[in-house]
């Protein structure tokens, strides 16, 4: 597999797309036909996609081709946010195959992973919506029950028009609504997903909830469960608990010991005083095994370096051929103060190699054996040469 990418701030859209295109298909160095091209545009080149859409054609000839609208573009090992840029992700797959589609809900807002190309065993799903007109935790529920262990991976577009609603190309046309995406098969890529909060004090068992409530943690109530647990914690992690409080949860409860990735980080929505009742982001069943997190730029940034590095050691001495990246919107300098962050520490993590991506509202990845839209992560696809 080959894989070459291409960011662009150059000139009104169709040139900008033109030169990411050009500057990707150089790194592809002759690598014969385009199998498949991702674009991600961002800023003023939402207003005319089809001119975007049109410069990609002409420029790569792509076999398939999806992309969607951002709010901010990552490659290079740079990233731009909120300004105008193109993003190109292009790939030869030497063997692979990409199928690529565009799917709607229904008008009750219903989905059906019936309506995508048929995963396969061993394929990659890569999905990228409209946030106000897919469900997309919907889409990720019926494709766990038809297609169980296949990894879906992308993230929400987080730009639209208020003329014309989202930007999702797929094939040759530009749609304003539903998700775009391209289910890969026959090449070989790890899903990375770093959550971007660090695991704090013990873990806990639920020993009574009820939909996304905690009602009781060892047998206690479950506020004051969390409250001791905060209550013991060090100075320094009780201060990261102050600006926000999360939980996460074990998915996959075969493992013999929990590590930072096989939590669930979701949000504490709020606690009844009253019941000791802790209300959180997700469904929760008695016999679950939680533990406290915390986020701060600190925690993200070791997280996501060494859930890297543990996806490059399982590809062995060979370097990856190249990475997607879905990074949420709410990382970039808003997290950590600098520009740069999440595409340079990929860049380095992985020797160099190629990746591109952009800022979502909301990213698409697995935990635990099977995919979650997730919030603050860096999501990502490594692929094997």
């Amino acid at each position: 597999m080959r894989i070459g990418v291409g960011i662009s701030t150059s000139g009104d859209g169709a040139r900008c797309a033109a030169d990411a295109c050009r500057r990707a298909g150089a790194r592809l160095g002759g690598a014969g036909t385009v199998d498949l091209a991702i674009v991600f545009a961002s800023g003023a080149h939402l207003r005319d996609p089809e001119r975007v859409l049109e410069a990609v054609r002409a420029e790569l000839d792509p076999a398939a081709l999806v992309g969607c609208g951002a709010g901010g573009v990552l490659g290079e090992e740079r990233e731009v946010e909120s300004a105008d840029a193109v993003a190109v992700w292009a790939a030869s797959l030497e063997g692979g195959a990409a199928r690529p589609f565009h799917v709607s809900a229904g008008a009750e807002g219903e989905v059906s992973a019936s309506d995508l190309p048929a995963p396969r065993d061993g394929s990659l799903v890569v999905v990228l919506a409209d946030p106000y007109s897919y469900p997309s935790d919907a889409l990720l529920d019926e494709l766990a029950r038809a297609a169980p262990g296949v990894a879906v991976l992308g993230g929400l577009s987080s730009a639209r028009l208020p003329e014309r609603g989202a930007v999702l190309f797929c094939g040759d046309e530009v749609h304003g609504e539903g998700a775009v995406g391209v289910v890969l098969d026959g090449v070989q890529a790890l899903p990375c997903v770093s959550q971007g909060a660090a695991p704090l004090g013990p873990e806990m068992t639920i020993t009574a909830a009820e939909g996304n409530l905690i009602h009781e943690l060892a047998g206690r109530p479950a506020l004051a469960a969390i409250e001791h647990a905060i209550a013991q914690l060090p100075l320094s992690q009780r201060m990261l608990v102050a600006s926000g409080l999360l939980v996460g949860i074990v998915i996959d409860p075969a493992r013999p010991e929990y590590e930072r990735g096989d939590f669930l980080v979701r949000g504490v929505l709020g606690a009844d005083e009253r019941t000791g009742a802790v209300a959180v982001g997700a469904t929760v069943a008695p016999g679950q095994v939680v533990r406290l997190h915390a986020r701060d730029a600190a925690s993200a940034d070791e997280d996501l370096r060494s859930s890297l590095r543990l996806r490059l050691r399982a590809l062995g001495s060979e370097p990856p051929a190249g990475a997607l990246i879905f990074s949420c919107n709410g990382r970039g300098r808003a997290m950590f103060g600098v520009a740069d962050h999440d595409a340079r520490v990929v860049g380095r993590e992985l020797a160099g190699a190629p990746a591109a991506g952009f800022f979502a509202a909301g990213e698409i990845g697995p935990v635990g054996g099977r995919s979650f839209l997730h919030g603050f992560t860096a999501t990502l696809a490594i692929f094997a040469r």
